[in-house]
């Protein structure tokens, strides 16, 4: 096996990876991607390699920063701290591993909500900042994934032009 296809295997391991990162939020999604699309760049030294890094860094960049602006934005408008989103979190690792699969987002949403009832001592008042915040995770993670598929397409349209030309 060449060094290229090597390295085309090992994007498209840590591009899946970065993905499901994005989703599961256990890994770092966009990083991984990112990483991939250098580690391709910097063997295969073509110039789909390098617009693969260029396109694909941009929009997997732009998500990533994109789902911190907009959360953070709506969580700080709603005055709802970091500890509540830690212990939701936690929820999330602990429910992984009691509920495979939606114990994720079971855990999280439960981590969140009882941490919210125990800052405002108010049930519907925590439920409440509980949705917003839960909402605003999940505009966050449905716009980073955008922007990574975008960048894994890019990645392979610059990867196929690459073996086909080569």
């Amino acid at each position: 096996m060449t060094p290229e296809i090597i390295a085309t295997i090992v994007t498209v391991v840590l591009i899946v990876v970065g993905t499901i990162g994005i989703i599961l939020p256990v890994l770092p999604g966009s990083i991984t991607i990112l990483i991939g699309l250098i580690i391709w760049a910097v063997v295969v030294q073509s110039v789909e390699g390098w617009v693969a890094l260029a396109l694909g860094g941009m929009l997997a960049i732009a998500g990533m920063s994109a789902s911190w602006v907009l959360t953070g934005q709506r969580l700080k408008k709603r005055a709802i701290p970091n500890r509540s989103l830690l212990f939701g979190v936690v929820g999330a690792v602990v429910g992984l591993f009691v509920i495979p699969v939606l114990g994720l987002f079971i855990g999280f949403i439960v981590g969140l909500l009882g941490s919210e009832t125990y800052r405002q001592k108010n049930f519907n008042a925590a439920l409440e900042s509980s949705w917003v915040a839960a909402k605003a995770m999940g505009i966050g993670i449905l716009i980073e994934l955008t922007c990574a598929l975008a960048a894994a397409s890019a990645f392979v349209v610059c990867a196929v032009v690459f073996f086909v030309t080569a």
